[in-house]
């Protein structure tokens, strides 16, 4: 059975993304509805699958990584308005049968993501 994973590593601070709230959004029509969330642990992953089972589907979706407040929280000066507050990755999902792992490695200036085991 498929399922959707994430993990977040703090590149700027050599550590484990912990505590960054995560918004899952499913897209239809253009437009993205909320569907779940959670919170990274302080190894910076979810304790369990951001979707699995019926809820996960083919389709596009969103991962919103609240990322500004993860930076205000490790007390990283930043202008206002942030350069990056909140990181939303759009993707697809074409085979609801695998496991899809989305990572997000940040910093306060720049993001890279990829698909993942």
């Amino acid at each position: 059975m498929g399922r959707l994973t994430t993990h977040v590593l703090d590149t700027a601070n050599g550590r484990p993304g912990a505590g960054i709230h995560i918004a899952v959004r499913r897209v239809v029509d253009g437009r993205p509805e909320e569907i779940a969330s959670a919170v990274t642990n302080d190894d910076g992953r979810c304790d369990s699958p951001l979707l699995e089972g019926e809820r996960f589907q083919a389709g596009v979706y969103e991962l919103v990584f609240q990322a500004g407040a993860y930076f205000e929280r490790m007390g990283m000066a930043a202008s206002q308005p942030r350069f990056l507050d909140e990181v939303v990755l759009r993707f697809g999902i074409a085979s609801p049968d695998e496991h899809y792992h989305v990572p997000l490695l940040i910093s306060p200036y720049s993001y890279t993501t990829y698909r993942g085991s």
